[in-house]
């Protein structure tokens, strides 16, 4: 984990706004996501979300995140959790713009 978290840390930029993908993160409902992907965006920083891989994130990396954001409470494959995360900001977009995708 330290490796990888010294691998990620290198490419991730002093100004970029760091968002952690984790089990113990704060949940959010779509709608709840989509108001939080606008807050990110205002912010001005790009943005750069970290998946821990199957041992999880070192400490480092749970430092330098500016936010933790938990897709599920349950453990989810590497593989998984990178499709969700993907659908989960479509989702996110979808409804920023009025686009008919997410349906209530």
């Amino acid at each position: 984990m330290d490796v990888e978290a010294e691998q990620l840390l290198l490419r991730i930029k002093s100004n970029e706004q760091v968002v952690l993908l984790d089990e113990k993160g704060t949940q959010h409902s779509s709608q709840a996501l989509a108001t939080r992907l606008s807050e990110w965006q205002t912010d001005g920083r790009d943005l750069c979300f970290i998946i821990g891989g199957p041992d999880g994130v070192a400490d480092a990396c749970r430092q330098r995140a500016d936010a933790a954001w938990s897709l599920s409470s349950l453990t989810l494959p590497h593989g998984l959790a990178r499709v969700l995360f993907l659908e989960q900001m479509y989702r996110a977009w979808s409804l920023q713009n009025g686009h008919p995708y997410h349906r209530e």
